[in-house]
């Protein structure tokens, strides 16, 4: 019996120190299955172990320029997720709000301990006028998502799961408006989408940020009449570069509408540009990659 007791301690703390081990290896490995829930859906996995979630505002009808703006275009709160060195998470996004949204979803995201890093203009004219919360989090991951779900809750954002991505229409030549510019996108949403990463690798802090996880260059293009197409997007540029393409961009007549940050303590350190183009898709694809060739993602360098 005296012998038993130490056997059974000792059976029961191989158990704890297995099931321990288990919930390391499950988060070490990219296990979100409670994430997922905690937003009420599955997100998606991207390169860099990162698991992405997206939010289309389809239940806004924003115009610019006389030109209805498809969610895929300029309207996609999202949040993705990756594992941090000690097993935690960290969690960065962008959330697209109404001007009445704003007050409520902070709220929600201080009190649930979720950072606001920005809070701002991406587009200039648009009616109604939108905002953008950009978020940043650590800790654990289920918490996290818990706290954005109730923020997003306070909005009118629709939190199933968007429909399949509709192809971009006829009337563009994706593939035209790609080799003019060096970089091949995808269709999403009626948008073409293209996502360029700079070459640096860059951190928050001590954490790599993988570009996956908003920190790419991003240009969308939206099909409207006669060969002609609007794109808006940002660039991520270091400091040195930020004035080349502002003359770049307004030479090919595409509008600077933003610059400012979207983290706080980024290395190296990044601006992000916003942009409106509305004209022909060959000139406003000769007039990025005007912008891009100012860079050091440059289609040229970067095949190098």
């Amino acid at each position: 019996m005296t012998h038993g007791i130490p056997c059974r301690v000792r059976a029961l703390g191989a158990a704890a120190l297995l099931l321990s081990a288990a919930r390391v290896s499950a988060q070490n490995t990219g296990d979100w299955a409670t994430t997922d829930r905690a937003l009420g859906r599955p997100g998606a996995d991207q390169p860099g172990n990162v698991h992405k979630f997206s939010f289309p505002r389809s239940d806004l009808h924003v115009t610019l320029d006389s030109v209805p703006i498809k969610p895929a275009l300029a309207l996609g709160s999202w949040v993705a997720f990756k594992r941090t060195s000690d097993g935690q998470a960290m969690a960065m996004g962008d959330l697209v709000l109404t001007a009445d949204e704003v007050a409520p979803v902070m709220a929600k995201l201080q009190q649930g301990g979720v950072e606001q890093t920005a809070l701002h203009n991406h587009l200039a004219g648009e009616s109604p006028h939108v905002m953008y919360m950009h978020i940043m989090a650590k800790g654990d991951a289920a918490k996290i998502a818990q706290t954005i779900h109730d923020a997003l809750g306070a909005t009118r954002t629709p939190l199933q799961t968007p429909p399949s991505a509709a192809p971009v229409p006829a009337a563009m030549d994706s593939a035209a408006f790609a080799s003019a510019l060096g970089y091949t996108g995808k269709s999403n949403g009626g948008v073409y989408q293209i996502s360029i990463p700079r070459p640096e690798t860059l951190r928050e802090g001590t954490e790599e940020v993988p570009p996956s996880m908003g920190v790419a260059t991003a240009i969308n293009v939206q099909p409207t009449t006669n060969g002609r197409v609007v794109t808006t997007g940002d660039f991520v540029l270091l400091p040195a570069e930020v004035n080349p393409v502002i003359r770049a961009l307004k030479a090919n007549g595409i509008a600077v509408t933003a610059l400012h940050t979207h983290l706080l303590m980024d290395q190296p350190h990044v601006l992000f540009m916003h942009f409106w183009g509305n004209d022909d898709a060959a000139k406003v694809s000769k007039g990025l990659r005007t912008a891009l060739d100012a860079t050091a993602m440059a289609p040229k360098r970067a095949t190098k």
